[in-house]
């Protein structure tokens, strides 16, 4: 069990040979991120209140979708990001997005002096701020994944990016927002640059995910120096209300 309330159910782990941005939450839970954890077979995820992503291994079998069933429990929907196999008979399709996946290729990653870092005493702003304007999943836990930056006016938080994802060697920048009232000022690509800037001190790549139909920020990011790696699928199912979910 990891230190951040990680639990293993069962001990086989399937062991990845492709790059590791192709399966970056495996590559995450099998690695940087290992102690947030929570395992059923060959299948992760993060905490609840943590990260909605999950983590299915390469060459997903019918034990592996039955483990993710009895690790969500009946009647749950689960994420299933980059996932291309259609689940398993009795499993209901509950949402597709096709996104794409960009990668540093020359972004001029830079400090900003403006920029505070966020900890847990700024969640309830965080939270309030993710509400307001919905870059994606954020949750009571997702500042413990790593580094997040904002920017306050007049003590108030206003825009905000941070760490998510951790393959090896790379960190996946999200939670990218700013406060309606505050867009046009450049808030959002400071900050993006500001946390490029600590993911490459450690020597490591900054990557992100966004909305294959978000062409406005796929530009955005390609004119701060990230290039389109790989096209891919955001999808959540639901697991069939009648699967068991006795241990194993």
């Amino acid at each position: 069990m990891g230190s951040k309330g990680g639990r293993r159910v069962g001990s086989a782990r399937a062991v990845s040979a492709s790059h590791p941005l192709d399966n970056p939450a495996y590559a995450a839970l099998t690695g940087p991120h290992a102690h947030f954890a929570e395992w059923r077979g060959r299948v992760a995820r993060y905490p609840l209140d943590v990260s909605p992503w999950l983590a299915l291994p390469d060459d997903v079998t019918d034990a592996d979708w039955a483990d993710l069933a009895a690790l969500a429990g009946p009647g749950a929907e689960v994420p299933l990001p980059g996932v291309t196999l259609d689940p398993p008979d009795g499993w209901e399709l509950t949402f597709e997005m096709p996104g794409v996946q960009l990668v540093d290729d020359g972004v001029a990653a830079a400090p900003d002096a403006e920029a505070v870092r966020l900890g847990a005493a700024d969640v309830p702003e965080m939270l309030d701020l993710v509400e307001r304007t919905q870059p994606g999943p954020f949750l009571p836990r997702t500042v413990e994944l790593g580094t997040y930056l904002g920017i306050r006016r007049e003590g108030a938080l206003v825009a905000m990016a941070g760490e998510r994802l951790r393959p090896p060697g790379f960190t996946e920048i999200s939670a990218v927002c700013t406060d309606a009232a505050y867009r046009g000022h450049g808030l959002a690509t400071r900050l993006v640059l500001a946390v490029a800037h600590d993911v490459r001190a450690r020597g490591e790549v900054p990557f992100l995910h966004t909305s294959a139909r978000n062409t406005n920020a796929i530009r955005l990011y390609e004119s701060l120096g990230f290039r389109l790696r790989r096209t891919t699928e955001f999808r959540a199912a639901r697991v069939p209300g009648g699967v068991a979910v006795g241990e194993k």
